[in-house]
C-alpha cells in the first residue's frame, strides 16, 4: 500500500505516524485543502498522535500537495411534500464537539465528545445539558447505545475499552480488552442476549462484551485493514457492518462470531453507516462516490441512487424510519438532511441551519423525528417532521 503515497518530504512521516492508526486508503481518498489538513492533523495530535512539533508543517505540506482539496459542491435543495423543521441546541462545553447521538428510553438525547472526554445528556424539554466525564484522560468516547435498564454503553476509541455509564450515579464501569491489537473501538450494538458487540476500526475486528461475565472476545475481519465502521442488527439478531476502507459489507453471528463478507459491485465504494428499513433491506451511504445504496441480505443484490448533491456529497450519517431512509450529505459547507422514499424513489432535502460541520451519525426517536450530532458546529439537532 505504501506505493500509493507519492515520494517527497513527508512520506516517511505518514508511514511512521499516520498509518499506526489509519489505513493508507483513507488518507489517499481524504482530499482536503491545506487549512483542512492543518486542522485534521492538529485534531489527531489532540487525540494522542505521536507527532513531533517540527514535523507537523512538513506533514501538512505533503498532504496538501499530494491530496489537495476539491471544490465543494453546492448543496442541492430539493423540495417535496414532507414538512420538517430543524431545531438546534448549542453544547455549552467549549470542547464539546458531539460525535454520535443517542435517543435514550426516557427521551433524553445523549452524545459523545472525544475532545471534551465526556458523554453529554440533553433534556429537550428544558434545554438543560449534563456532563458525564470519563476519568481516563483522552479516552476518545465515540459510539454509544442504551441497554434495557437505561445504562449507556460507549466505546473509548483512543484508550481501547468499552464503558458503561449508570445515568443515576454517573459511575462508569470499564471493560478492558485482552488483545492489545484491538485498536479503536467504534460502533456498539446490543444483541438479543443483552451483550454488546462493537466494531474495532483499526484493529480490523468485531468485539463482544459478555455482560454477565464481563469478558471481551474478538473476531478478525477477513479483509485486511478494512476499517470496520457502522453496525446494525437485523430482525433475526444477525449483525451487519460496513468495511469503510473497502467496498464490502459484512455480517457476523453474535453467537459464533462467524463473519461473512459481501462485495459491493463498484470497487471504489466506501460505505460507512448502515440501517435497515422495515422490509428488511440494508441501506448504506457510499461516502467516496456520493451514492445511496440498498443491499438485499437474501439475494445479495445491490441497487444505488446518486445522492442529490453529486459525487462529492459525502453521504455519512444514515438512519431509517419505517420504510423511509434519512441521511446527511457532508461534503458541502452547509450539510444537508436528505429524505429518500424507496416507494417513489424520490429525494427531498433540507439545509442544516448551523451548517452541521460534518454530521457523522443520526437516529430517530419513537415519534419518527430524527436527531443529529453536528460535530463541526457543536450542536445537537432535531429534524421535527410534521405528522399528517
Amino acid at each position: 500500500m505504501a506505493d500509493l503515497l507519492p515520494e517527497g518530504q513527508g512520506k516517511e512521516i505518514v508511514l511512521n505516524t499516520c498509518t499506526k492508526c489509519h489505513n493508507i486508503d483513507r488518507i489517499v481518498h481524504g482530499h482536503r485543502y491545506k487549512d483542512q489538513w492543518q486542522s485534521l492533523v492538529q485534531q489527531m495530535i489532540s487525540n494522542g498522535a505521536a507527532l513531533n512539533e517540527e514535523d507537523m508543517p512538513v506533514l501538512v505540506d505533503y498532504l496538501a500537495k499530494n491530496f489537495p482539496g476539491v471544490a465543494r459542491p453546492e448543496a442541492a435543495v430539493i423540495p417535496g411534500a414532507v414538512e420538517a423543521t430543524i431545531k438546534e441546541w448549542k453544547i455549552p462545553n467549549p470542547k464539546g464537539s458531539p460525535h454520535d447521538p443517542l435517543v435514550a428510553p426516557d427521551g433524553s438525547i445523549w452524545f459523545t465528545s472525544g475532545p471534551a472526554n465526556m458523554l453529554g445528556r440533553l433534556d429537550p424539554s428544558t434545554g438543560e445539558f449534563k456532563e458525564y466525564p470519563v476519568k481516563v484522560a483522552r479516552s476518545g468516547p465515540h459510539g454509544l447505545v442504551a441497554d434495557k435498564d437505561g445504562n449507556i454503553w460507549f466505546t473509548a476509541s483512543t484508550k481501547n475499552f468499552v464503558g458503561k455509564v449508570n445515568p443515576k450515579t454517573g459511575e462508569i464501569t470499564q471493560y478492558a480488552f485482552p488483545d492489545p491489537t484491538a485498536d479503536h473501538p467504534h460502533t456498539p450494538v446490543i444483541d438479543r442476549n443483552g451483550d454488546v458487540l462493537f466494531t474495532v476500526m483499526y484493529g480490523n475486528m468485531v468485539g463482544k462484551v459478555n455482560v454477565e461475565s464481563g469478558k471481551v472476545k474478538f473476531a478478525k475481519v477477513p479483509t485486511p485493514r478494512s476499517d470496520p465502521y457502522g453496525m446494525v442488527m437485523d430482525s433475526k439478531g444477525t449483525m451487519f457492518f460496513a468495511e469503510s476502507a473497502s467496498n464490502k459489507l459484512a455480517s457476523i453471528d453474535p453467537e459464533t462470531m462467524q463473519i461473512t463478507e459481501y462485495a459491493l459491485p463498484n470497487a471504489e465504494a466506501r460505505p460507512r453507516r448502515l440501517a435497515f428499513t422495515s422490509d428488511g433491506m440494508l441501506w448504506y451511504g457510499d461516502y467516496a462516490r456520493g451514492y445511496l445504496g440498498r443491499f438485499d441480505p437474501k439475494t445479495h443484490k445491490v441497487k444505488e441512487w446518486p445522492s442529490p448533491s453529486g459525487p462529492y456529497s459525502e453521504p455519512y450519517a444514515l438512519t431509517t424510519v419505517g420504510s423511509v431512509v434519512w441521511y446527511s450529505e457532508t461534503g458541502m459547507q452547509q450539510n444537508t438532511v436528505v429524505r429518500f422514499d424507496p416507494a417513489t424513489q424520490k429525494f427531498q432535502t433540507w439545509l442544516i441551519p448551523s451548517g452541521g460541520g460534518v454530521v457523522r451519525n443520526m437516529m430517530p426517536d419513537k415519534e419518527g423525528n430524527v436527531w443529529l450530532a453536528c460535530s463541526g458546529t457543536k450542536t445537537i439537532a432535531e429534524v421535527l417532521v410534521k405528522k399528517n
